[in-house]
């Protein structure tokens, strides 16, 4: 299976920005962002299906990122405004491939085939 490739994360200042790329997307792919911080569960952050573009959100994240697809660059981001402390943590890209759109961008869990090796995010105060 091709290795998902994450990119883009850093250090940043509480309410600053940061934007995460995830290569390569794919037709008809259910692509997630994950996080993981240290000593807690990993936690969905971004769904985005890229049949249709519909996209789910965790409440911890919703108006404050953007997952977005580039059919051209065969890329998926997430764009992260007004960060907080607690957006510190390792974030990870995931893919499968999956006729279920509805059920992809309606938050329902679905089992990803293939993950990226994360990118470290960091928000100071």
């Amino acid at each position: 299976q091709v290795q998902l490739l994450e990119s883009g994360g850093g250090s940043v200042q509480a309410g600053g920005s940061l934007r995460l790329s995830c290569a390569p997307s794919g037709v008809d792919h259910c692509m997630g962002w994950f996080r993981q911080a240290p000593g807690k569960e990993r936690e969905r952050v971004a769904v985005i299906y890229t049949g249709s573009g519909s996209t789910y959100y965790a409440d911890s994240v919703e108006g404050r990122f953007t997952i977005s697809q580039d059919n051209v660059k065969n890329t998926v981001s997430l764009q992260m405004n007004s960060l907080k402390p607690e957006d510190t943590a390792m974030y990870f890209c995931a893919a499968v491939r999956t006729n279920a759109g509805a059920y992809c961008s309606g938050g329902y869990p679905i089992q990803y085939a293939t993950w990226g090796q994360g990118t470290q995010v960091t928000v100071s105060s």
